[in-house]
């Protein structure tokens, strides 16, 4: 019974993780499956997906062998030009610098400051139920985030007019 559940397991893992190593798309996988449109490029061109960089007047194509798929796609106008802007969208987490009235997103302690030892009221919200924590949120299971949020950014952008790249940035991560 128990080498039955643990070859399913095993089984169950090896499925997964082929799953996520298949779906993670690279530079190099995406020019391995589409010769073609890397030999399509210039020798310029080609140099710079290699290296995961575009440049203005690149087709989209060629981005999409250096960038992969966008997250987002925008269609607008740029001087009475049809324009596409692909998104491309990264994570981060929320700096943690501990306790404190002054550090990190919130209220501080309960209603107001106060010093370690002195009782406050805070209501927290958990299960769908609303709990009242009375004393310093020191000691408050519910205060501290034991998981930091995942929070989206955009962190490139590309905009392409007749199929061309007009504009592209590099953004900056938030709370760096």
């Amino acid at each position: 019974m128990k080498r039955r559940f643990s070859l399913r397991v095993s089984t169950f893992g090896i499925a997964a993780g082929a799953l996520i190593f298949t779906s993670c798309s690279t530079t190099e996988t995406r020019i391995s499956k589409h010769p073609e449109i890397y030999q399509s490029l210039s020798p310029r061109d080609q140099a710079l997906v290699s290296q995961g960089q575009i440049r203005a007047g690149m087709s989209q194509n060629a981005v999409w062998l250096a960038w992969g798929s966008p997250d987002r796609k925008i269609v607008g106008n740029m001087r009475g030009r049809p324009t596409e802007t692909w998104i491309y969208i990264n994570y981060t987490t929320y700096p943690y610098y501990g306790p404190g009235p002054y550090y990190g997103p919130g209220f501080g302690y309960g209603f107001g400051y106060t010093s370690v030892g002195v009782a406050t009221g805070s209501h927290h919200h958990h299960g769908g139920r609303t709990f009242v924590f009375f004393g310093s949120p020191f000691y408050d299971p519910f205060y501290y985030s034991y998981i930091p949020p995942s929070i989206p950014y955009p962190y490139k952008t590309v905009t392409f007019a007749n199929g061309r790249v007009v504009s592209f940035q590099y953004l900056v991560p938030p709370y760096h």
